[in-house]
């Protein structure tokens, strides 16, 4: 693969939907929530994204069966109160590289503006390095009417304290130059384990936002899920970093590909 695929699975019409990204980051806090939002209201895959860009591995799962390093695109039609459509951006990796970062949020700007989205929500943590007794969600806007709305919904906003990080950060920043508008919601985390109490205020942070009802109750199975799969990507990591400090002519034949 020399250049970043998209393999779009369904042909469907969408009006002004708001674009929400939850990849894999701090604590995992975005992705346990978007991956909850849109099994408890059943959203459809729409397409996928694959990218040398990507880390070069594939997951195992308890059946020995492959899962591919990738992004994935659902949608949900007429949801909430205000009966707006949504497009999800979730997967179980981000770009490797600046330069791969900006290729491929590049690329699903392109997919989520040809469906006429205007507005912008990334999700993510916002590592203590501490243990933290109630997790608070911390935000940031790309205009003051935005930033306003967040503190009517106690999100504290996070004032020149440092950059966002990734696709969270930079969806933001590049759709900007788009003319979209968007906010980034930081659930309060320790940030070295998966977190299902920041993620569930963060939950209902978004869905107060969003004027959507979601249940919460499988939250917390969903973050036992989250560590095992990130687990077995650690460890795959790990293990291709010990192969590529082997010396040539001393590699482990026990390994495979």
């Amino acid at each position: 693969m020399k250049k970043t695929i998209i393999n779009v699975l369904e042909e469907v019409e969408l009006k002004q939907p708001i674009f929400i990204e939850a990849l894999p980051g701090i604590g995992h806090v975005g992705k346990l929530v978007a991956d909850h939002i849109i099994e408890e209201l059943g959203a459809v895959k729409l397409a996928e994204i694959y990218s040398p860009s990507f880390p070069p591995q594939v997951l195992v799962d308890e059946d020995g069966i492959i899962e591919t390093m990738k992004n994935e695109f659902y949608y949900l039609k007429s949801a909430g109160d205000d009966e707006r459509d949504y497009i999800f951006l979730v997967g179980n990796t981000q770009g490797l590289s600046p330069e791969g970062q900006y290729e491929i949020c590049g690329l699903i700007l392109d997919i989520v503006e040809k469906y006429g989205a205007k507005e912008i929500y990334t999700l993510g943590g916002l590592a203590t390095g501490q243990p933290v007794e109630k997790s608070k969600v911390y935000g940031a806007a790309t205009n003051k009417d935005l930033a306003k709305k967040l503190e009517e919904h106690e999100v504290i906003l996070r004032s020149a304290d440092g950059g966002i990080i990734g696709a969270s950060g930079l969806l933001l920043g590049m759709g900007s130059l788009r003319g979209m508008e968007g906010v980034c919601l930081m659930g309060e985390t320790p940030g070295y384990f998966i977190d299902a109490e920041a993620a569930k205020a963060l939950l209902m942070t978004l869905v107060s936002l969003l004027n959507l009802e979601v249940d919460t109750e499988r939250l917390e199975e969903r973050a036992r899920e989250t560590r095992q799969m990130i687990s077995k990507a650690q460890q795959m990591e790990q293990e291709m970093m010990n192969r590529a400090s082997v010396p040539p002519g001393e590699e482990d034949l026990r390994y495979i590909g």
